[in-house]
């Protein structure tokens, strides 16, 4: 059974359709990236599976449940760290880092030991300082440790790396990563095609409240058999020759030219896929 199994989800406001017959499975222990515009239904898809949101159509099953019916026992399996406003909330703000999690902690009948999550997300250090005094890329390691410290099955990252510096950003890859690799399964929002390039089995593109491709980032679109675009340089100057057998090519033209400057293989980029999926130009 699949962590997540949708089929033919809708969700409409009056004359508006935000979701247009998503069908959508996601394993256990996969981390599964959802790409699209604003305004594409990426949030609105993912609110339904989290159980905040009515669908209108079609079927959904979260960790063998509906989510739109399901109790307090499912929701203690998953996890969620939203985009704004986060779990580290603004009235909380004068408890520490501990007490945050610690108070957390009680809602679960089977939660991580509030220290170790605290060490996992790398705020060790900062575990006696008051919410308010922590930076936005520590607050968002906080925003994290709420929602791991369950012990959940699943969790939902909805633009995680916001507003973070590329440091902090590649820091909290490593965070993410060590995630999966104890079986957690995750679903990811985000604009940044390179973080869902980093972290994830596979992504899906939604526009238009439709799943238009799904696959790896390797292979999204077709990219790993895309055509590739040869570059060199030579006494006449740069060349750029499109063509789908690039290693014939580059054989042919280490017989006839010899050594050849600054050789690169290029296929189109995961960018260059999405922004052709959603109808945008490159």
């Amino acid at each position: 059974m699949n962590a997540i199994r949708v089929r033919g989800l809708h969700k409409s406001y009056d004359e508006v359709t935000a979701v247009d017959g998503v069908n959508l499975d996601i394993a256990h222990g996969e981390v599964f990236a959802l790409l699209g515009p604003n305004g594409a239904g990426k949030s609105t898809t993912v609110e339904i599976l989290e159980g905040h949101r009515r669908r209108s159509a079609g079927e959904a099953t979260v960790l063998g449940e509906d989510p739109g019916s399901a109790g307090r026992r499912w929701r203690s399996r998953i996890g969620i760290v939203l985009q704004t406003g986060g779990n580290a909330a603004e009235d909380a703000a004068v408890l520490t880092v501990e007490e945050s999690v610690r108070h957390y902690a009680g809602y679960y009948p089977r939660s991580h030991e509030p220290g170790e999550v605290i060490e996992r997300v790398g705020l060790a250090a900062k575990a006696r300082t008051r919410v308010k005094h922590l930076s936005g890329g520590q607050r968002r390691r906080l925003d994290v440790a709420l929602g791991i410290v369950g012990r959940p099955e699943l969790l939902f990252l909805d633009e995680p790396t916001t507003g973070f510096d590329p440091e902090a950003r590649r820091r909290f890859w490593e965070l993410i990563s060590s995630l999966a690799a104890y079986g957690t399964t995750i679903v990811l929002t985000t604009h940044y095609l390179d973080e869902a390039e980093a972290l994830a089995d596979r992504v899906g593109v939604i526009t238009k409240g439709r799943i238009v491709a799904e696959g790896s980032p390797d292979t999204l679109g077709g990219r790993a058999s895309a055509t590739a675009t040869v570059r060199w340089h030579d006494e006449e100057g740069p060349h750029a020759v499109p063509t789908d057998t690039p290693t014939a090519l580059i054989s042919e033209l280490a017989t006839t030219r010899g050594e050849l400057a600054g050789l690169t293989v290029t296929r189109p980029s995961l960018e260059d896929i999405y922004l052709e999926l959603i109808g945008e130009p490159s």
